[in-house]
C-alpha cells in the first residue's frame, strides 16, 4: 500500500501553531491522532513505532506537539489537562476541514497525560470514532468520563500497578463500548520484548473494528 510522503503541517490553535506530521496511505480507512504524554512530543520513539505499523495497515496518522517548545519546559503546562484538551479538540476540528482527512473517521491514541486529554476531548467531540489509551493517566479525566461515548480501549502493563488500578477505576465508570487489556509483565513504558508490538496489535484491532 502506497503511503503519502511525510508531510509537515502547522496546526493553528489560538495564538500558536503546533508542528505536526500528517501521513495518509492510499485508500485509508481512518485517521489516528496521537496525543503524547508529559515530556514527550511528535518524535516519541514508541508512538512513532506504533504509527509506522498503523500506516502499514492502512490507517492515516497525525503526530503533533501539544505544547510549544517554551511551554514544554514548564511542568505546570505539561500537566495542564484543560490546555492539552483544548488543543486536541482544535486539532480535531482542523482535520475535519482538511482536504485529505475530512472524510475519514478519526480516533485518538493517547499515552500518559495525553490519554486524559483524549478522553476529555472525545467527551466534547462525540464524532470521535474510537480511543486507545496506552499506560494512560485516565484518572485525570474522571469528570469527563460519563460523557465519553467513543468506544474506548485501555491498555496497561501488568506490572504498572498504580496505573492499572487507576485505569480499572475509570473503566468501571465508562458507559460505552469498552475493554481493559493487560499486557503481562509490562511496565509503564512497555519496553520488554514484544510488549509494544502487543500494544500495537491491540490498537490496530480496536481501530479496525470501530472505524468500520
Amino acid at each position: 500500500m502506497a503511503i503519502e510522503p511525510r508531510r509537515l503541517v502547522e496546526i493553528p490553535v489560538g495564538d500558536v501553531k503546533l508542528p505536526g506530521e500528517l501521513r495518509i496511505p492510499d485508500d485509508a480507512t481512518g485517521l489516528v491522532v496521537f496525543a503524547h504524554g508529559s515530556g514527550s512530543s511528535r518524535r516519541s520513539p514508541r508512538n512513532n513505532a506504533v504509527a509506522d505499523k498503523l500506516r502499514e495497515h492502512g490507517l492515516g496518522t497525525l503526530l503533533f506537539d501539544l505544547l510549544t517548545p517554551e511551554e514544554d519546559i514548564d511542568n505546570e503546562a505539561r500537566f495542564d489537562i484543560a490546555l492539552l484538551t483544548d488543543r486536541l479538540v482544535a486539532t480535531t476540528d482542523w482535520l475535519a476541514d482538511h482536504d485529505d482527512a475530512g472524510g475519514l473517521p478519526v480516533g485518538y491514541f493517547g499515552s500518559s497525560t495525553g490519554a486524559a486529554a483524549a478522553l476529555r476531548a472525545a467527551a466534547r467531540r462525540p464524532e470521535v470514532a474510537a480511543i486507545v489509551s496506552r499506560g494512560g493517566r485516565v484518572d485525570m479525566a474522571a469528570e469527563a468520563v460519563p460523557d465519553v461515548t467513543a468506544p474506548t480501549l485501555l491498555i496497561v502493563g501488568g506490572e504498572d500497578e498504580q496505573v492499572h488500578r487507576l485505569n480499572q477505576e475509570i473503566f468501571e465508570q465508562l458507559d460505552c463500548d469498552k475493554e481493559l487489556a493487560v499486557v503481562p509483565k509490562a511496565g509503564h513504558l512497555f519496553q520488554g520484548p514484544g510488549q509494544l508490538e502487543e500494544v500495537t496489535a491491540l490498537a490496530m484491532s480496536w481501530f479496525d473494528r470501530h472505524f468500520a
